[in-house]
């Protein structure tokens, strides 16, 4: 009997069986179709994620350095991509454009009517080869001994008192596997969150990607608040293209919204992609010899949707405190990704709902943080943080 099966080997998967691994356990993981693919998530991330790479990720992975975003009341006919920084002010000597075009000293502005910008003067985030990350914390997980079988589909889920038992279909057909416990690490419509009758995220949002051929090195992604209840994005990804996007409750429209917004920018998609985006965990992420992480959890940012860091920050947790023996440790992993990640979520939460604010006060909220930041793209609550408050105090 295996100690862990995991069920889905996205980044959070991945991490949880190459973490549980390293710690002694007998770790068999499971994965549809193949790792990193359908691509379903955008690869803008914070820096932060090189920390659960192996060596030599990044110089393999990076396509891109982000210095800030440029946030947009109106849509792209109205404020064009272009970089902010192209009349030569240094980052820190920037103006910062009202509602009316204009800096606060009088002066012509450096950005367009409506848009504001936030950055620093060092790289605060990262476009990465998302498909390839996926496929580094595999192998990453393979070289710590998890036994990673692709082509393998989950079809059913059954706790018993010692155990847990998993059909799979594979391909040479239905097997059946036993663990002393599940990770169900499988995305936003889980299938062990389902088999198992555990609750489900507050909510599911609908996302939509697509990539257009321009070579674009620019480091400011644009972001749009022109769709409800959420946004739509740009990002520049170097020689690989250039990313669009855009995320809201599930619609009939959501993909003429898409069609709609890359017209506007002049622009045609190819390899285009659409998924759910989970936003809010339930009470409780656990059964009885059960785990939910990362998606499955819905341990995502609600004012962006992502969620690599989260995710496998919560599977860092649970590979320290779940004993597969001992099913009373389920407890503590709950206790302790909550007291790391609660925080930031319920504040991801209000920043979220800034997005359907009247444009009026909007615009007074973007003006008034608009400029240099001191702010971390993961941790919201370093809006309170000392290095915010000097930044403002610059501005």
């Amino acid at each position: 009997m295996h100690d862990f099966v995991v069920v889905g080997c996205g980044p959070a998967g991945s991490r949880f069986a190459r973490r549980a691994a390293e710690r002694g356990h007998d770790v068999l993981a499971f994965e549809q179709g193949e790792v990193g693919k359908p691509l379903a998530c955008s690869g803008h991330v914070s820096t932060d994620i090189w920390e659960y790479t192996p060596e030599g990720a990044r110089d393999r992975l990076l396509q891109n350095v982000v210095y800030g975003a440029r946030f947009h009341l109106g849509g792209p006919r109205g404020d064009p991509p272009g970089d902010p920084r192209s009349n030569g002010h240094a980052p820190g000597d920037r103006n910062v454009a009202g509602d009316d075009g204009h800096g606060s000293d009088g002066r012509d502005g450096d950005f367009p009517a409506r848009t504001y910008p936030f950055y620093k003067d060092e790289g605060v985030s990262n476009v990465i080869d998302r498909v390839g990350l996926d496929r580094e914390l595999a192998d990453a997980a393979r070289e710590a001994g998890v036994d990673l079988r692709e082509d393998h589909t989950v079809v059913g889920v059954t706790e018993h008192r010692d155990r847990v038992e998993l059909e799979v279909r594979g391909p040479e057909g239905v097997e059946t596997h036993e663990a002393r416990m599940v990770a169900g690490c499988d995305g936003p419509k889980s299938r062990v969150r389902r088999e198992l009758d555990m609750p489900e995220p507050d909510e599911l949002l609908h996302g939509v990607l697509g990539f257009s051929d321009e070579d674009d090195a620019s480091d400011f992604v644009d972001v749009h608040l022109t769709v409800p209840d959420f946004f739509a994005w740009r990002i520049p990804r170097g020689e690989a293209g250039v990313e669009y996007g855009l995320a809201t409750p599930p619609s009939a429209d959501v993909r003429d919204r898409f069609d709609r917004f890359t017209a506007d920018y002049g622009v045609e998609t190819d390899h285009r992609c659409s998924g759910l985006i989970p936003v809010g965990p339930p009470d409780s992420v656990t059964n009885r010899r059960a785990f939910l992480v990362g998606d499955a959890a819905a341990q995502t940012k609600p004012f962006t949707g992502g969620g690599i860091l989260y995710g496998m920050t919560a599977a860092d947790h649970a590979a320290r405190q779940v004993d597969p023996r001992d099913p009373a440790t389920l407890a503590a992993y709950e206790r302790a990704w909550r007291d790391d990640l609660e925080r930031e979520i319920e504040l991801g939460h209000w920043i979220r709902r800034a997005y359907s604010l009247p444009e009026p006060v909007q615009r007074v909220g973007l003006r008034a943080f608009s400029g240099e930041i001191g702010v971390h793209m993961d941790r919201p609550t370093t809006v309170f943080s000392l290095d915010q408050i000097r930044s403002l105090l610059r501005g």
